[in-house]
């Protein structure tokens, strides 16, 4: 099994740009799918994009569709999420996560279900 560590948060103003990673350690990263999902206080956990193992495939939540993208290095063991036009409301902690059952595309509503986790990176936009 990996392990899963989120790099890469911190403060930016609105309209800014932030690029977080996840490391993984492990040999068998290639065979996972990943995803990146986001928590503010007091609200459930957001999905906000996956991608296949293999990277050929992505999918965004509508929140994040064109200022989000999600890629990966399976050489690097490492998945990235690059979030421009940053807005006030994306400034919760962001964790990524990954499992070898679940395809990406159903990381949106199966998030409950993945095998694997990071600890979470903080992410805030100041207006």
């Amino acid at each position: 099994q990996v392990q899963l560590v989120e790099s890469g948060g911190g403060l930016v103003q609105t309209g800014g740009s932030l690029r977080l990673s996840c490391a993984a350690t492990g040999r068998t990263f290639s065979y996972y799918d990943m995803g990146w999902f986001r928590r503010s206080p007091g609200k459930d956990r957001e999905f906000v994009a996956a991608i296949t193992w293999s990277g050929g495939n992505r999918y965004y939540a509508d929140s994040v569709k064109g200022r989000f993208t999600i890629s990966r290095d399976n050489g690097k063991n490492t998945g990235y999420l690059q979030m421009n036009s940053l807005k006030p409301e994306d400034t919760p902690v962001y964790y990524c996560a990954a499992d070898r059952a679940v395809a990406a595309p159903l990381f949106m509503t199966r998030g409950g279900y993945l095998e694997v986790w990071g600890q979470g990176t903080l992410v805030t936009v100041s207006s």
